[in-house]
């Protein structure tokens, strides 16, 4: 009998020790590599006077010298760099607005309209309806009609009520990815654009 206790706890020792029983130290869990640093957030828009945008409030005027595809921002669907409502212009109401256009894109023809907002844009636009008389350039719609890379268009128009608008391409497919601007029609005489 005590033989075979010696040989029962013999063999009880060895399957603890064999199934990790007693006092070992538990496994450490792998290792995991360090999360890469988060990207600093953009820098908060600021409303100013651009370099862009001059205001004459004697003569109610405003001038605007509008850039498509100034830098290689949203495959230089931008204007002045801007694109998918990262900045915006504001002009006073009755305020006559001339825009200098010029498209610096080396290979696509642009457009502007100052339309009404859309919760989005289709990808193709069946018309250009500017929310004010004159204010969008030639042939907006067409890709080989509009303003063609290299080319200016100067459009001039009064900015005939106060409201929240929105300055966009119409050719195929820029404004959906985010070829448009905020603009707003001040009541007063605010007028500036967010950088």
């Amino acid at each position: 009998m005590i033989t075979r206790m010696m040989v029962f706890t013999a063999a009880a020792a060895f399957t603890l020790t064999a199934c990790g029983g007693g006092d070992e130290a538990p496994e450490a869990p792998p290792a995991t590599e360090p999360a890469a640093p988060a990207a600093p957030p953009p820098p908060p828009e600021t409303f100013g006077m651009p370099s862009w945008m001059q205001v004459d409030n004697t003569a109610r005027t405003v001038t605007i010298q509008l850039t498509a595809g100034s830098t290689t921002d949203n495959n230089r669907w931008n204007y002045n760099g801007y694109f998918g409502g990262r900045g915006g212009i504001t002009v006073p109401t009755g305020y006559t607005v001339t825009v200098n256009f010029v498209n610096q894109d080396p290979a696509m023809a642009h457009s502007f309209v100052i339309e009404n907002p859309m919760a989005t844009y289709p990808n193709a636009f069946t018309e250009a309806t500017p929310v004010f008389e004159g204010a969008m350039t030639s042939d907006p719609l067409s890709m080989t009609g509009s303003t063609m890379p290299g080319e200016t268009e100067d459009v001039t128009f009064v900015a005939g009520a106060p409201g929240e608008y929105v300055m966009l391409c119409v050719v195929v497919g820029h404004a959906a990815t985010g070829m448009w601007l905020d603009f707003t029609v001040s009541p007063d005489e605010t007028a500036g654009a967010m950088m």
